[in-house]
């Protein structure tokens, strides 16, 4: 896929841990990986979107997990927050069909990378009400109502749909996220942005399971030196974090036995993915590879290593992780 660059106020202009070779005159906030006008790189399929595709190509690409066969379900993307984001929420999937969106915003992040101190909040404080963090916005001191972590290099954090939250500078994050960009903005440190008070204070959930997921210790694969580590299973989306120092193969299947399109983003090293009947493509540091449901089965062959996040829809229903704050 072709990275696009968001310009956001609270991004910056260095992405060099990630994309050591893109220079920036603005700032940028977010790198989209699979964004549905997102392109693929190469190929005969080279300068179509995953929208145009999904359209074309159904569950051929999208997998038979996904909801709607004719749109792709998963937005990956890297956040490279160098100021703090507006607090915000996202609409779980029944306020926004409310309001007459297909679907909600539900997503994870994973920490790429963070430096000491690094934070971010999630949700509201234990006994805090809407009506209270209302209060707070107009008297321009919302954020101290927040329930701020410290988070950590190889953490996952949950955020459900309904969750007040923001970012702090310091840190890389890989988000996995439903299709969509529903943002409700409710307090922006004096920025010049519109705000969405009615919209948001609407979606806003006093209790919430968002939170860092507890989750099992990295597993060795059989017979290699590669190794697994189980990020999230939840509604929308599993993440796995794969460290290969040999070839290793892969299906689009899980064992539901229901097919997903794979999303390959690699945060440390470099590889080869390989699938019959195709060229072979690089997967490096800040790239991503969508794997088409209809693959069945890809090979990636690590050059030295390679560390990548590995997305897809899950073919079961699934309840939400077991998190902490």
């Amino acid at each position: 896929m072709v990275p696009v660059f968001d310009p956001r106020p609270w991004g910056t202009t260095d992405l060099s841990p990630i994309y050591p070779d893109h220079k920036f005159d603005e700032k940028i906030g977010e790198a989209w990986l699979t964004g549905e006008q997102c392109k693929v790189a190469n190929g005969p399929l080279a300068g179509k979107t995953l929208a145009q595709l999904s359209h074309e190509y159904g569950r051929e690409l999208v997998g038979e997990a996904a909801r709607n066969p004719q749109r792709f379900p998963l937005l990956l993307k890297f956040l490279f927050p160098h100021d703090k984001l507006s607090v915000q929420v996202h609409p779980d999937d029944a306020e926004a069909q409310r309001r007459g969106q297909p679907w909600g915003k539900t997503e994870c992040w994973y920490v790429a990378a963070a430096r000491p101190g690094a934070q971010l909040a999630l949700g509201l404080k234990p006994g805090v009400t809407r009506a209270q963090l209302e209060r707070a916005i107009h008297e321009k001191h919302a954020e101290k109502l927040l329930h701020w972590i410290h988070i950590y290099p190889g953490e996952m954090i949950y955020v459900a749909g309904g969750t007040v939250h923001t970012l702090g500078p310091g840190a890389i994050l890989v988000e996995t996220q439903q299709q969509s960009d529903t943002t409700y903005r409710l307090y922006d440190y004096e920025r010049p942005r519109t705000l969405h008070l009615q919209e948001g204070l609407a979606a806003v959930k006093e209790k919430v399971a968002s939170g860092k997921v507890i989750r099992p210790a990295p597993v060795q694969v059989p017979g290699t030196q590669n190794t697994r580590s189980p990020l999230i299973a939840a509604p929308y989306f599993a993440v796995d974090l794969l460290g290969l120092k040999e070839p290793q193969e892969f299906g689009t299947r899980d064992e539901s036995g229901r097919s997903s399109a794979q999303i390959l983003v690699a945060v440390e090293g470099c590889g080869i993915v390989e699938a019959p009947h195709m060229a072979a493509v690089t997967l490096a540091k800040g790239d991503a590879a969508v794997v088409p449901a209809g693959v069945e089965k890809v090979m990636v062959r690590p050059q030295w290593s390679v560390e990548f996040l590995k997305a897809y829809v899950p073919g079961r229903a699934l309840p939400e992780p077991e998190t902490r704050l």
